[in-house]
């Protein structure tokens, strides 16, 4: 490749991450701050509380994965060492865990949220909502755990005669232990993840199935003001089915990209960068979706002037 494609190439590359990583942190940091603004006043709902996360997960996943990219995107090459490197990995694993876990709760909730009366689903409805809160900490608590094993590799490579390999991110190395790495991966992290991506398919899925039998039902009321007006849960449900669908586009193009990373043992530059621009795609623009659709800020204007009032 000549010169002058080679640093055109690399001037888009600082480019994108930069404007990645920025807009990704104004964007989650605007929505957590509203969030928390409006927790310490009332209580949120069960919606806004796993927002609320999903966006704290998202942060974790630009800070760790956009901001180190970015500075050896502009030359600050191999930056970390052994151990700082797999912290950021750590982060990056614990936010991604986290960011699948509670879009699969959002999509799974709204599922139940919007199911016939008749359902049984809908009978569980408060049954579930109890229990977001904690489900939520757990899914926190789990993922930190089963991330620790990146921490395990440091105190076990020194002893160790598995094969190994060697894996540049630009900002920091890392030696794998190839036999162990893949079965822990494949069992504590990919099944889960594989698992919670089922469930948002299907409930998906499900959530057009019931939109579409309310479309039908409509179709057959003549009045014009009431076959033209959407229900909360009908506008709802089609603003998590655009976050599911963007998700699940993202989610399943970085995964395969990872998984190319991680079975191939010669790594090209160009899809070691690739891989993060796409992982970067949902945490980034993913906020942008929820303030246009779940923004508290309406309701903290009407808390504001409540109290201005008073």
């Amino acid at each position: 490749m000549p010169n002058h494609k080679i640093d055109l190439w690399n001037l888009a590359i600082k480019i994108i991450f930069l404007l990645q990583t920025t807009t990704g942190i104004l964007g989650n940091f605007f929505l957590l701050i509203q969030y928390l603004v409006y927790f310490t006043e009332y209580t949120l709902k069960h919606t806004d509380l796993i927002l609320m996360h999903l966006c704290g997960a998202n942060t974790l996943i630009v800070l760790s994965t956009g901001v180190p990219h970015t500075m050896a995107a502009f030359g600050l090459k191999q930056f970390l060492n052994d151990f700082g490197c797999r912290l950021i990995l750590y982060i990056q694993r614990v936010g991604r865990s986290v960011s699948v876990g509670t879009t699969c709760f959002l999509s799974v909730f709204q599922a139940i949220t919007i199911s016939h009366r008749e359902s049984c689903c809908n009978d569980q409805k408060a049954k579930v909502a109890k229990y977001i809160g904690c489900s939520i900490s757990l899914l926190w608590v789990l993922s930190m755990f089963i991330h620790l094993i990146f921490f395990g590799y440091i105190f076990l490579k020194r002893n160790s005669k598995n094969m190994t390999r060697n894996l540049n991110l630009g900002y920091c190395s890392i030696v794998n232990h190839v036999e162990m790495n893949y079965s822990l991966y494949i069992a504590l992290v990919m099944c889960p993840e594989i698992f919670f991506s089922v469930l948002i398919a299907w409930s998906s899925g499900y959530m057009i199935v019931i939109l579409y039998r309310h479309k039908k039902r409509v179709q057959h009321i003549h009045s014009s003001q009431v076959s033209n007006r959407k229900s909360p849960e009908s506008r709802a449900t089609q603003n998590i089915l655009s976050l599911m669908s963007s998700f699940l586009a993202f989610y399943s193009l970085s995964s395969i990209l990872r998984g190319s990373i991680t079975l191939s043992h010669y790594h090209s530059w160009c899809l070691v960068m690739v891989t993060p621009l796409i992982s970067l795609c949902f945490p980034t623009f993913g906020p942008f979706l929820l303030i246009s659709h779940y923004s508290v800020l309406p309701r903290l204007s009407l808390v504001w002037i409540r109290n201005t009032i008073l």
